[in-house]
């Protein structure tokens, strides 16, 4: 074989090998342009979450240390009629300032279908949590003045489903306001149930 054939031979070799890659480039193209297209026709809806209510049980603050118990009702609703969606993580727990004040209490993951509604009901609590000096005067003042402000929270992971196709994760942030008004709760009752029905605000 000359070296004009072996070079010949190499040069069809690379041809090959260069309509592969286009092709496969093309198709990669196709679907992605598909998947584009069908996700603005469809155009979804963040999930709306409402707190129903809080039951606190327990909410002292003893120098710059705070221990607090709640029960809250959360609910979520899928506004979408073709698109489901995964909660694969879902942590909640509440803050006061924008200060962590709880544990995260992990919900187990779940799948929501087109235009259900999830409702959790998580204790949500912290014992002996370090609370910063600012916040820790904050919050006897507040508690003086019979009511406290925290904002109950939800961080996660989602995915969307669509059909048979499913993406990838997504972060979600739910922030949801609590006015917990103490001067409601009477003598000698350890556990005083809060009704908000408020909504929370969503970004993913």
């Amino acid at each position: 074989m000359t070296s004009k054939d072996c070079g010949s031979h190499g040069k069809s070799r690379r041809k090959i090998v260069r309509r592969v890659i286009w092709t496969i480039i093309f198709f990669l193209f196709i679907v992605l342009l598909a998947i584009l297209l069908v996700w603005a026709i469809l155009q979804p809806s963040k999930p709306r979450f409402v707190l129903q209510d809080a039951t606190v049980f327990a909410f002292n603050v003893s120098g710059n240390v705070l221990t607090s118990n709640f029960q809250i009702t959360l609910s979520s609703r899928n506004p979408n009629d073709k698109i489901g969606v995964y909660y694969d993580r879902l942590d909640v727990y509440a803050t006061y300032r924008n200060q962590q004040i709880t544990f995260p209490t992990a919900i187990p993951p779940t799948y929501q279908g087109h235009k259900e509604i999830n409702v959790w009901s998580p204790y949500v609590y912290g014992t002996a949590v370090p609370v910063a000096p600012y916040n820790a005067v904050g919050l006897e003042e507040d508690k003086d003045h019979g009511a406290v402000t925290v904002t109950i929270r939800a961080d996660g992971r989602v995915r969307w489903k669509v059909g048979t196709f499913v993406t990838g994760k997504y972060h979600l942030y739910v922030r949801c306001p609590a006015y917990i008004n103490f001067a409601d709760k009477p003598a000698g009752v350890n556990a005083v149930k809060y009704t908000f029905t408020s909504s929370c605000s969503v970004s993913v």
